[in-house]
This record gives C-alpha cells, structure tokens and sequence, in this order.
C-alpha cells in the first residue's frame, strides 16, 4: 500500500471521541497523526539552512520541522513546556538526519521571550534563513457573549502578536535569499462561528504577510503564508472544535477526511527553498479540494 493510499484509507472519518486538555499531545491522539515520521523523503532542497519553527512539537510544526531536516536544514523548535513529551521526539528524529536540533521551550505571547527565543535560535543554530510563524491557538467558543476577554487576548498575543515580535527580532539576522512563512488558515476566508477570534487572527496573519512582503522584498526577503483546511491535528481535538465536529472531522471536504500533517509540509519545503525564488507575498492553500482560497 502506497503512503497515500494509507492516508486515505486509515484515518477517515468517523473518529473516536478524544477529549485533551489544550494544548494537548498529539501523541494521544487516535488516530496518531501523520506527521513524516516514516514517510516523509528529503531531496537536499534545504541544505545548509537554518530554520526557526514556532508550534514544532506537534501538527502542521512537526510535519515541517521533520521535512526540513530531511532536506538537509538544521532546526530550532518552539513549543509550550506541557509539550516535551512531544517536542522530545522531533528532537531525536532532527537529530536521526544528521542535522543539528534546537529545543527552545517558552511562551510565545511574552515579548521578552520572543527576542530571547530569536537570539538563542541563532546563537544555537548559528544563524537563521528560515523563520516559521507557525504557534496558534484555537479555542471554540459558541457565543460572543460567552467570549471572554482574557481568553480573545490569549488568541490573539499566541497568533498575531508573536509572529510580529518574532519576526521583527529576526530581521536583524535575516539576509536575502531568507524566507519567512506563516500559518494562515482558510478561517481567513471562510470563518466558521464557532472560531470568531481564531478566523479574525488568521486574517490577520494574511495581510500581514502580504504587507511585510512589500516590506521586505527590496531587501530580498520572501514572505508567504500557508493556509491549512482541516488538518488532523492535536489544535483540534484540545478544545478547537467541538467533539461532534472532532469524530466528524473533514468528512465535508471534497476529499471526505482532513489532511495528515506531512501532506503540507512540502509547501513550507518549497517556499523556503532557493528554487522558488520570485513567490512572495503569497498566501497558498491546502484544504482539501474546497478552493476557499
């Protein structure tokens, strides 16, 4: 059976009920993620890059975080502390390639640690060509009213307010051809009403890349997003969807399931590379087949 066949015949829904405590480990959930443990295959697109992965531990981060070693790039990953158990092994599996490997524990929606967690990426990497704006935080919420302010915050400082701190630290060691990539998402187009202050900061991160893009090209600089469908994904299954929607999840896509982490992650291998050097600006979706984007 072929890695896609095995995507597609093993982890459609309907999904067992798996209720965590966000931000949850995606190595509880059932069925465990496809994140390129086994299937994902280098091709030395990156090699010699030094690349910076916020949300590395698990989903959309881990996919990307482990393609990157296998193309030949050292990596540093951010991840909550509640998460070593899952940072740990993209740690070792970084490492299984050869390529150095950076655990960077923290909150991103402290300022201070944002500029900490730059300085000691690059101290420890030995410099940066890669930044991926990829931490997010997705909490359902039926109601406005039921919206706190304290929880509307929270999405917001681990959505847009980081990756403006983050980057902002990066550019003093970012040099052309550095490439800086964001995870968007298709709420940005298409919000779902359950994820009010989770659409408005995936929006947010759109024109945000689009903006810096301007910024930045002259310096030689390329700045794209991703925007993620439904993704099976530890986000999900911690408090981003209800758990009707979670044993439900991407049924309603065209392809009838959610995407496995490892089938996006080339799309971050191919913004980051020098062969995709005039793409700028960007935002590129994966959704399953709606065209939300």
């Amino acid at each position: 059976m072929s890695d896609i066949q095995h995507r597609t015949n093993a982890k459609q829904p309907p999904f067992p009920e798996q209720r965590q405590t966000p931000p949850g480990l995606a190595s509880e959930m059932q069925p465990l993620p496809d994140h390129g443990e086994k299937t994902y295959k280098g091709h030395g697109r990156l090699a010699g890059k030094k690349a910076l992965i916020t949300g590395g531990d698990s989903g959309i981060g881990r996919a990307v975080a482990i393609a990157y070693a296998r193309e030949g790039a050292d990596v540093a990953i951010n991840y909550l502390p509640e998460e070593e158990k899952d940072a740990h092994e993209v740690i070792a599996l970084i490492k299984a390639e050869g390529q150095i490997a950076v655990a960077l524990p923290g909150d991103v929606r402290d300022e201070q640690f944002c500029q900490n967690l730059v300085e000691d990426a690059v101290n420890k990497l030995g410099g940066l060509d890669i930044l991926i704006n990829n931490a997010g935080r997705q909490q359902y919420c039926e109601s406005i009213e039921d919206l706190s302010t304290e929880d509307f915050d929270a999405t917001f400082k681990t959505n847009v307010y980081a990756p403006f701190w983050i980057t902002k630290a990066a550019l003093r060691h970012l040099k052309a051809p550095a490439a800086i990539i964001n995870t968007s998402s298709v709420q940005a187009a298409k919000p779902s009403a359950l994820l009010l202050d989770y659409a408005q900061t995936k929006a947010c991160l759109a024109v945000f890349t689009k903006a810096l893009a301007k910024q930045l090209g002259p310096k030689g600089i390329r700045v794209n997003a991703v925007a993620p469908g439904p993704y099976w994904t530890v986000l999900q299954s911690s408090g981003g969807q209800p758990q009707e929607k979670v044993k439900q999840f991407g049924k309603d896509t065209p392809l009838g399931r959610p995407g496995q982490p490892v089938e996006i992650a080339p799309l971050y291998v191919t913004l980051a590379s020098d062969e995709c050097s005039y793409a700028s600006g960007q935002v590129w979706c994966s959704d399953g087949g709606d065209g939300v984007l």
